[in-house]
């Protein structure tokens, strides 16, 4: 038996891939099917195409060329069901204790015994916070759904890379005023090719006011000063959307006794051949294997990793 943690399209391929082998599996899962995606801003598109999307083999059709998060909802349920895969929702992983052979998994619902454990879990738990006097105001919003709540708001996004430029360009069209502040003198160079022109006219004409080389240094009900090249100033302010990224919860994976390389990213120890960590049994798959580098693996470069791992599984 194997346990799979993280019911995410990298958790999936890898429930997939096992049950080709005729290896059984279960999927545990703390939040919603594919939790990450669902949580994503309800009108974001994807920057890949849908066939790098797909897992299992399922074909992933979609309306535009790049696909919608709705419509990667949709694929993925298909998914689950089309491999009738043993997932387990709502269920979050609270320890795992044992070793290859007699893994013990306790969640908050029940207790289950493994013979091997795949760790996939997510970042998007856990956001980087700008730790400034005035962040846990309720007008500052780490996670963003859709504009409309803005309309007619004075909203300031914090960050400079897709989320950012995606959440000023719809609250900005929604009737909001938009001001951005960004860490670094541009924009970062990831910002979607389709998208860039969009945000560069829009604060050229001053349409969406920017400060660049500038960070937040204080939140209140009614402003938010910021530190700019030339000074600080305080702006009139009704909420802060603060784009700043996430990053993993290490929590789970240090009591399992997995290891850590000793560099800034906290990257886990893992076989890339294989991706079985130090300990014995224990597999890493997706973007849990960047660490805090996020930005290493996705769907489309992870998928790989539930094959290299059924494979590791079935030779043992």
């Amino acid at each position: 038996m194997v346990v799979i943690i993280g019911a995410g399209p990298i958790g999936l391929a890898c429930g997939i891939a096992l049950k080709q082998r005729n290896i059984p599996c279960i999927i545990l899962e703390k939040g919603a099917l594919v939790n990450s995606v669902y949580h994503y801003p309800v009108n974001m598109t994807f920057f890949s195409t849908s066939e790098r999307l797909e897992i299992g083999k399922v074909p992933f059709i979609s309306h535009g060329m790049k696909p919608t998060r709705r419509e990667a909802l949709e694929y993925y349920r298909r998914v689950a069901t089309s491999y009738e895969l043993d997932i387990r929702l709502y269920e979050e992983v609270l320890e795992v204790s044992g070793k290859k052979g007699a893994f013990s998994i306790k969640t908050n619902k029940s207790d289950y015994k493994a013979d091997y454990v795949i760790v996939s879990t997510g970042f998007y738990d856990h956001e980087n916070r700008m730790d400034v006097p005035g962040e846990d105001l309720p007008k500052v919003k780490h996670y963003y759904d859709e504009p409309h709540p803005y309309a007619g708001q004075k909203v300031l996004v914090v960050g400079g890379g897709n989320s950012a430029v995606d959440v000023a360009l719809e609250t900005y069209r929604c009737g909001s005023e938009v001001t951005m502040v960004v860490r670094y003198d541009t924009l970062k160079p990831g910002v979607k090719y389709w998208v860039r022109p969009d945000i560069e006219n829009r604060i050229k004409d001053g349409e969406i006011k920017a400060y660049f080389s500038s960070e937040v240094k204080e939140i209140r009900e009614k402003e938010v000063t910021i530190e700019t090249p030339e000074g600080s100033i305080t702006i009139a302010n009704d909420f802060v959307l603060a784009m700043t990224g996430y990053r993993p919860d290490f929590t789970l994976l240090k009591s399992m006794g997995i290891g850590f390389e000793n560099d800034k990213y906290k990257t886990p120890i893992f076989n890339p051949e294989t991706q079985e960590s130090n300990v014995s049994g224990v597999y890493l798959a997706g973007v849990v294997c960047g660490g805090l580098n996020t930005g290493t693996w996705f769907i489309e470069n992870a998928r790989v990793h539930a094959q290299q791992i059924a494979k590791d599984i079935e030779k043992k």
